[in-house]
């Protein structure tokens, strides 16, 4: 991936992804406060904080600028868009990835006691 393309999803609102992450989980009979649940758990913001950034249309690189990443985030491994996780160079973009990897095994059914990586 190159640093371009990094560039421009590190300035996406996070509030314009937030929608998908919800949809994704909605179409496979799963919730949005499974979905809320994954993100504060990913970056220790609580509900309000979550609120606040949705209503500020926060991008993703002040997104994960000011979360506290949750201390088992480095257990979240595998392949998410084509790239293996544990092997994404850029730090931000390596937590973009997480969530999304979280929100996809959310998705496909995985019981949320194994995607809160214990």
């Amino acid at each position: 991936m190159n640093n371009s393309n990094n560039e421009r999803v590190f300035k996406m609102s996070f509030a314009g992804v937030y929608p998908h992450y919800i949809a994704k989980a909605e179409k496979k009979n799963r919730t949005k406060a499974e979905v809320d649940q994954i993100i504060e758990w990913l970056t220790g913001y609580d509900a309000q904080a979550l609120q606040r950034i949705l209503d500020d249309k926060t991008d993703f690189r002040t997104f994960f600028g000011q979360a506290q990443l949750h201390p088992n985030a480095p257990k979240i491994t595998g392949v998410i868009c084509g790239y293996r996780i544990e092997e994404i160079d850029d730090p931000l973009m390596r937590q973009i990835r997480y969530l999304d990897k979280l929100i996809e095994e959310l998705a496909k059914g995985r019981p949320m006691e194994k995607i809160l990586r214990p």
